[in-house]
């Protein structure tokens, strides 16, 4: 199974150097959309409902501190541990989202279901560690066009 490191590379690989930020929401999105189109998650890793949207802490520890990262900075993972599947969601993922800048990304995640439960009624800017579940995630996205 892939891993976060494995789809991150994947990403940084196809779209180049972006924000921090940008890289967690596509990661966040390519995990989504996959438990949405398979109902299977893409890797095992957990994304919390941060201040700043969704974030997966262990990807965070990888690139703390950079403001921009490319695909050198992130030392674990392999892009071709992902299957072809795996791959072309990722690649939906990227046309879809990919253009959107991490502001966009910020806001689309902070008004969709999945990130607002997973905070139970915090205000924007509150410090938060709760887990977005997964089934929630499947779900809301499974529902979209």
């Amino acid at each position: 199974m892939a891993t976060v490191f494995d789809v991150a590379k994947y990403i940084l690989k196809r779209q180049g150097s972006m924000s921090s930020w940008k890289l967690q929401k596509l990661c966040y999105y390519s995990q989504a959309w996959a438990l949405a189109w398979t109902e299977h998650e893409l890797f095992p890793e957990d994304f919390e409902a941060w201040s700043n949207g969704p974030v997966c802490s262990v990807l965070f520890r990888e690139h703390k501190g950079l403001f921009m990262v490319n695909a050198s900075d992130i030392t674990k993972g392999t892009p071709e541990n992902l299957t072809h599947d795996e791959q072309d969601t990722v690649d939906v993922v990227l046309r879809d989202y990919g253009g959107m800048s991490p502001y966009e990304l910020r806001e689309l995640s902070h008004s969709e279901a999945p990130y607002i439960e997973a905070r139970h009624g915090l205000p924007d800017g509150a410090r938060c560690s709760s887990v977005i579940s997964k089934a929630s995630m499947g779900a809301f996205y499974r529902r979209r066009p």
